[in-house]
Parts: C-alpha cells; structure tokens; sequence
C-alpha cells in the first residue's frame, strides 16, 4: 500500500496543473527544461561540427554543417506532427476527456514509428539528388552523401523521441524529456570523440554516434511512458492508429509539418547560396548558426510552452488564462533571447574559436554573427503568437503566415536582390527583414484569432 502511495505520488511529481494557480512559476518551470533540453541538443550536434572540425579536416566539417538544411527539410513535415500530438493530448486533459487519452497515445506513437520508417527509405535514396541541387562543393559531395544516409537510419528512433516527449509534455512532464536527451547526448559526444579520434571514421563515425544516442533517447521515452499512470502508459500491444486521433493530429500537426517542410527548402536555397562563396564561407557560417540556434532555443521552448499551456486552457474554457498564457511567454521568450545573444555578441571571437582556428572561416563567422544576432529576438513575435494560435486548434493560419513571411520573402530576396550585389552580407540581411515581416502579420492575426475563438467558448472558467 505504502508502495503504490509512492508511486502515485511520483507519477503525479511528473504533472503539472495548468488550470488553475499563478501562471508564471509554472510557465517559466515547465519552460526551461524544453529550452534546456533544445540547447543541448544544439551543443550535441554542435559538437559534431567541432570534432570533424578540430580531428578531422575543414571538408569534413564542411560536409557535416552543410547537411543540416537537407535534414531539416526531409525531417521537419514529421516532426511537425508532434504539434499535433501536443494539441490533442492537452485538449483531452483541458477538457477533462481521460477516458479517450490512452487509445491518442497509441495512435501517436504507432504514427511514429511509421513515418520514421518512410522517412528512413526516403532520405537515404533521395540523399544526392538533393544535396547536388543544392549545389554542394565537389570536394565534400561524396563526404555529405555518406553522413546523410547514415543519419537516416535513426529516424525512427527520432519520431520516437519527439512524439513520445510531446506525449509527456502535453500533461506537464517537460523533465523527463531533458533527462533522455541529455544521457543520449553525452553518449553522443563520448562516441564522437571514439569513433573519429581512436577510430578515424571522420564523418560515418560522427553520424553512427547519433544514430546511437538517438537510440538510448527513444528507449528512454517508451520507458517513461510504459511505466505511467493507466491513462497515459504505454504497450505494445495497443499500437495501432486510430482514425479519429489521426485526423485530429494531421489537422493541427500537418500545417505545422509543411510550415517546417517549406522553411527549411528556403534555408537549403540560402545554404545554397552560402555555398557559392567556397567551402571556407559553409564552415563559418556553420559555426555561427550554432549560437542562433541556442539562443532560438528559448524562444522555442516558450513557444512550445505557449502550445500547451493554451492548448489545456483553451479546451477547459478559461480564457483570461489564455490571455496571460500569451503575454508571459512573450516576455519570458524575448527577454531570454536578448540576454543569449548579448553575451554571445561580447564574446563572439573565443566562441568561434571553439569550431576553427581559419581565420578566413572566423572572418565568415564573424560576419554572420554581427549581421544575424543583433536582430534575433524579433522571431518571438511571431513563434510565440503562433504558438498561442495553435494551441486554440488553429494551425493553417500561423503556417501560412510563416510560410509567407519567412519562406516565399525569402526565397524571392535570393533570386532577384543577392544577384544584384552578391556579397555574404547582402544575404545575411534576408533574416532581420523576414522576422520583422513576419511578426507584424502574426501578431496581428493572433488578436484576430483570439477574438473569434474566444466567442465560440460556452464558458470562462477560471
């Protein structure tokens, strides 16, 4: 008896109660660990860079950071389905629905390890038609096409982390997701330093130890998840995919996919414009996308925190709840961006030289830092706001705006203004411009959204 008392009391640690109390605490709590969790997984793949970078040679490094846009672009329409996930699971628990959240959990993860396998067969034939459309130097295409088909081979493991963490987050657990991570990390880094050092695998080595760690991650979620609380535990033997659950995945998760899809097409054709200033300009920009990424980590952890948290409010119909749910994460998100990228700017020099000692790929890294950095925070405006926007069940409108904003703009600034004077900065001003474009649009149909939405709630719980 003492036993179970114990066990309810740990599984109910791993809530957390979003309907009611102080909203702050509770939000910058549950926020922290995601943009932990997404820091770490920035300084993992980070690392990847550094060892090729520092053990291997600059083609090697080269090969490994110019890889980033293609994953992206492949992953990013399946990971985009974990919005879903998130969406569905906090409503059920907003509204008070238990009784359907075992059969939405299966579904998701049975999804999961679909799409990972599809995924899998996909990247690795499609892998050198795309990096060639990106124009990737000869001297690192047949390094780039070795590490990306190695890498694939772990997506299943990678749809089984993020969906299964997105399960856990939903009620409240943003913890445990960090603890997978961060084990898989450490291993990651550990087979690196194996693989490339003592066995001199260069990029396979550095693939194969992701491909690892991602494994231990996964294993890590379906654990946590098989050892829940009746509702949300995990069995194999209910794995099946439902089509009520789909449907309502793929309404909210599918924008949010092809958001992300379309997004990263955009930055394979700025990689590929980066590309066109030789292999020196892909590594330094490669290292100085590593610091944008830590610092939108927070903004992205506050966005996720906006998801959820309005997500839950909104099914329960507590709408103030929902007002100071986008207000708080706005200025918590923001706020911690411009403390990121203020002490990154202060020691921008030492930080690169933690990738490469090239001067010419730390006068490509400085260069980016200065142009990028400075304006970074303006991706709250709209992150966030379409975070608040999905979590109401409406995911077409902010993955139009996005797709818009910092997509097609994008991709129009590169074929007629970087021709028109090619240099590195003209190409790094597309960022600033886009995220102001951006912001302005959904922070608008934010308030929009809100007004309607709102109306169509019966009650105001608070």
């Amino acid at each position: 008896m003492v036993a179970m008392e114990k066990e309810d009391r740990g599984k109910r640690k791993n809530s957390m109660d979003m309907l009611q109390g102080p909203l702050l605490g509770k939000i910058f709590f549950f926020a922290l660990p995601l943009a932990i969790s997404a820091v770490l997984q920035q300084l993992f793949n980070a690392a990847d860079v550094a060892v090729v970078g520092r053990f291997a040679s600059p083609d090697a490094m080269a090969a490994v950071g110019s890889n980033a846009p293609v994953i992206g672009l492949l992953v990013n329409l399946f990971l985009g389905l974990s919005v879903g996930a998130n969406v569905v699971i906090a409503n059920l628990i907003g509204a008070g629905q238990k009784d359907r959240i075992r059969d939405a959990v299966h579904t998701i993860l049975a999804l999961a390890i679909l799409m990972g396998f599809i995924l899998t067969v996909f990247g690795i034939a499609i892998s050198p038609a795309v990096l060639g459309l990106m124009g990737a130097p000869e001297e690192v295409m047949n390094l780039s096409v070795l590490y990306l088909r190695v890498y694939f081979l772990g997506m299943p493991m990678v749809l089984l982390y993020n969906y299964g963490a997105a399960i856990l987050r939903s009620k409240g657990d943003s913890r445990r997701p960090l603890f997978a991570l961060a084990l898989s990390g450490v291993i990651n880094i550990g087979l690196n330093l194996l693989f490339v050092i003592v066995f001199h695998l260069h990029v396979v080595g550095v693939a194969l130890a992701t491909v690892l760690s991602n494994a231990v991650g996964a294993s890590l979620i379906l654990y946590f998840l098989a050892t829940e609380e009746e509702t949300f535990r995990f069995s194999f033997r209910r794995l099946r995919i439902r089509k009520v659950y789909l449907s309502y995945v793929l309404r909210i998760g599918l924008p949010a996919g092809v958001q992300g899809m379309v997004f990263s097409f955009s930055n394979v054709v700025i990689q590929s414009a980066i590309n066109s200033f030789g292999a020196a300009c892909i590594a330094g920009s490669t290292a100085a996308q590593n610091f944008e990424f830590i610092s939108y980590c927070f903004l992205n952890a506050f966005a996720q925190t906006a998801v959820t948290f309005t997500s839950q409010n909104y099914g329960a119909g507590k709408k103030d709840r929902c007002k100071k749910v986008f207000q708080l994460t706005m200025l918590l998100g923001i706020g911690f961006d411009i403390l990121m990228i203020a002490v990154f700017i202060l020691f921008r020099r030492q930080l690169i030289l933690l990738f490469t000692t090239d001067p010419v790929v730390i006068e490509y890294a400085m260069d980016r830092m200065m142009c990028v950095c400075l304006t970074h925070a303006l991706i709250g405006t709209y992150e966030i706001s379409g975070g608040c926007i999905r979590g109401m069940n409406r995911s077409l409108v902010p993955a139009l705006i996005s797709i818009f904003g910092t997509c097609a703009f994008r991709l129009i600034y590169v074929f007629t203004v970087l021709p028109q004077h090619h240099t590195f900065g003209t190409l790094m001003n597309v960022y600033p411009i886009s995220w102001i474009l951006t912001g302005t649009l959904m922070i608008t149909a934010y308030f929009i959204i809100r007004r309607k939405a709102f109306m169509l709630l019966k009650s105001d719980a608070k």
